[in-house]
């Protein structure tokens, strides 16, 4: 006779892992409310006018002699008798300084081809930890910066996306409100109904949480009942994001850390891939693994129809030490076996980025204020490096496509 399990004096059951649950949750409301006066919202720090320079690819004289000649938003003043813009007020000086044009004026625009759609860019790998939110979150704001019009997806139930870009998950999001209720197989909603504005200019949010899960469990209970008869699961995001697919310049996906249907519904709408991986040997093992089995399972979406065609598909060093010899030698050897799909570029590990998390911001949300300047700057300096370099694909994307109907008319 099997004897039963001894498990201790004090079993725990599953309302112990509920009470947990709802006291963190409450815990994270209390801190949030520290943090932000109720009902406040995120906004947006003013840039100085040396980062309004940078951005829009002139020098911070010209501003200065725009703001004497009083074209364009005035600059508001700062400590130290700085001049700062607001996002919203770089946005109107980028318009202003395109109009102007001239070998001043050379401004920052992202020059989407006409009639070319948005660059769907994917970010994923199914080890957690990664990386995957914070690079999307940071590029994100890097191409809205730029100029870039941004529409963020969170696909990932744990939406820490959607907390960085101040919606928590569990009181802010109600159901129907993430892409579920765009995907779903019954009673969809239009994608417009679940995209949210930020305090991001030119940055829009489809906003995640654990109803994502839902797709998960659904699908394979709508390919037996409904079969051929039902769009299939793999084209349903692309499917859904395509009206408005001509009124942002990137869509950013943020995937789960899993290979499902979420994850593989992302892939097929994708039109570039961004695989983040922490440059240490066993990070770079599951990789290897989570390789393989997208692989087999993109070949068998292809079989079935789909255009799993990319314009890119990058690896991403994230958290990387370059004086940490191990993790040199495994950036070597991904780069020796990838060659250029792998980024030049790689994401420093920064306490810089760890401080901004803690209240949920970013590096370029915090500004260089409270901080070790050089411990920011040398962060700063590695995510502008990356993002530019992705922000350099894209724009080469774009040239190709545009040069193409030219070359076919010669």
């Amino acid at each position: 006779m099997t004897q039963p399990v001894n498990r201790g004096a004090s079993p725990v059951g599953y309302d112990t892992i509920a009470h947990d649950a709802e006291a963190l949750s409450a815990q994270i409301a209390r801190l949030r409310a520290q943090i932000f006066e109720p009902d406040a919202t995120k906004a947006l720090r003013l840039f100085t006018s040396t980062e309004a320079a940078k951005l829009l690819g002139v020098t911070d004289s010209y501003l200065r002699h725009l703001a004497r000649a009083g074209e364009g938003p005035e600059p508001q003043r700062l400590s130290g008798n700085r001049h700062g813009y607001s996002l919203e007020e770089i946005e109107a000086l980028r318009v202003l300084l395109a109009k102007k044009g001239g070998a001043k004026a050379r401004v920052i625009v992202p020059n989407r081809p006409a009639h070319e759609p948005a660059q769907i860019i994917a970010v994923a790998n199914f080890k957690g930890g990664s990386g995957k939110t914070t690079t999307t979150a940071h590029l994100a704001q890097h191409l809205a910066m730029r100029g870039f019009r941004v529409l963020a997806v969170d696909l990932d139930p744990q939406a820490s996306l959607s907390s960085l870009f101040g919606y928590q998950p569990e009181t802010d999001v109600s159901a129907g409100e993430t892409l579920y209720g765009a995907i779903r197989y019954d009673d969809p909603r239009p994608i417009e109904a679940v995209i949210r504005s930020t305090y991001f200019t030119n940055l829009d949010l489809v906003p995640g949480n654990l109803e994502l899960h839902e797709f998960e469990h659904e699908t394979p209970r709508a390919l037996l009942e409904r079969g051929a008869r039902e769009a299939p699961f793999y084209a349903r995001i692309a499917t859904t994001l395509h009206p408005v697919a001509d009124r942002y310049d990137v869509i950013l996906i943020d995937c789960p850390p899993q290979l499902g249907f979420l994850t593989l519904g992302a892939l097929c709408a994708a039109s570039g891939v961004l695989v983040t991986v922490h440059p240490q040997m066993l990070d770079i093992a599951s990789m290897s693994q989570f390789l393989v089995m997208m692989a087999d399972l993109m070949e068998v979406v292809r079989r079935a129809g789909a255009d799993v065609s990319l314009d890119f598909f990058r690896y991403v060093l994230t958290r990387f030490e370059p004086k940490d010899g191990p993790q040199a030698q495994v950036a070597g050897f991904l780069r020796s076996l990838f060659g250029e799909r792998v980024l030049v570029n790689a994401m420093l590990k920064s306490t810089a980025l760890a401080d901004a998390g803690l209240s949920k911001q970013t590096l370029y949300e915090v500004g260089r204020e409270g901080m070790n300047r050089g411990t920011y700057d040398r962060a700063l300096e590695s995510l502008d490096a990356v993002n530019g370099e992705i922000e350099a694909l894209i724009r080469a994307v774009w040239a190709q496509r545009a040069a193409a109907p030219a070359e076919a008319a010669a």
